[in-house]
């Protein structure tokens, strides 16, 4: 059993959700990633999702946008991030790991090479914004065949009959965008999320985790309850934003942010 399987499985068994923080790694510098998914676990993070960064990250708003700047400024490669795995890796084997991102850092590594490397250094998942599965046939055999699940995104207008496709293709777990637009947009709408999850759920059997537009614990709370993880991106990452130079406040101020998450989805 894999990873991300377990971990879903171990949290069904309990009656919880997952609660899945987003960070771009190198973001605000290379050196606070691994202490700061460390921090994350320990604030009640289940899965760890570590965008990759990229020079024109379209699926993400402003506050994304910045954070791939951010790590780029640092020169924060595709190595980099499988490294910053491996070293978080040493401590901690049981927390999945799920690379978010672009298919262009992988399409210049390889798909083999990048299937390999990330098996080695204990990645779980791959959540490639850009790659549909009608275009994966090159990646996605490799990505199975190195225990890599390929995660693909199901949004408000995916009509039922490729809700079907999507879900077949992929594996670990389907990730709902929740919102018409990029991250950080918009306000949640938990009824129609309810909605949607109960459409998808009659496609798959795989945990649906919503993102997009939660923002807090009363938000993190509300989708909780319909979805089997709550997904937090641009909210972890304007901790990040509001004191980028104070290295103890971000981990501070994201620790807090993800235990009022975890303790009112688990109230």
């Amino acid at each position: 059993m894999s990873r991300i399987a377990a971990c879903f499985a171990d949290l069904k068994a309990q009656g919880k959700t997952a609660l899945i923080p987003y960070v771009t790694a190198g973001d605000p510098h290379p050196s606070i990633t691994v202490p700061l998914m460390h921090r994350m676990v320990e604030a009640g993070a289940n899965i760890i999702e570590l965008g990759v960064p990229f020079s024109d990250p379209m699926a993400d708003g402003p506050t994304i946008q910045q954070a791939h700047e951010r790590a780029l400024v640092h020169g924060t490669s595709l190595q980099d991030i499988l490294a910053m795995v491996k070293e978080f890796r040493q401590t901690n084997q049981t927390t999945p790991v799920v690379l978010m991102g672009y298919l262009n850092p992988i399409e210049i590594m390889g798909y083999e090479e990048f299937a390999k490397a990330a098996e080695e250094a204990g990645v779980d998942g791959a959540l490639t914004v850009d790659l549909p599965p009608e275009e994966g046939m090159g990646v996605l055999p490799m990505f199975k065949e190195h225990g890599i699940d390929p995660i693909f995104l199901l949004s408000p207008t995916t009509p039922a009959m490729r809700m079907k496709s999507v879900a077949e293709a992929g594996g670990g777990f389907v990730y709902y965008v929740s919102l018409k637009g990029v991250t950080g947009a918009s306000t949640l709408d938990v009824g129609a999320v309810a909605g949607r999850i109960a459409q998808i759920r009659e496609h798959t059997d795989l945990p649906l985790g919503v993102g997009f537009g939660i923002k807090d614990a009363e938000s993190a709370a509300a989708v909780a309850k319909v979805a089997d993880a709550v997904v937090v991106g641009s909210a972890v990452i304007k901790q990040i934003e509001a004191t980028p130079d104070d290295h103890a406040a971000i981990m501070h101020n994201i620790s807090h942010l993800l235990a009022s998450m975890r303790t009112a989805m688990d109230a």
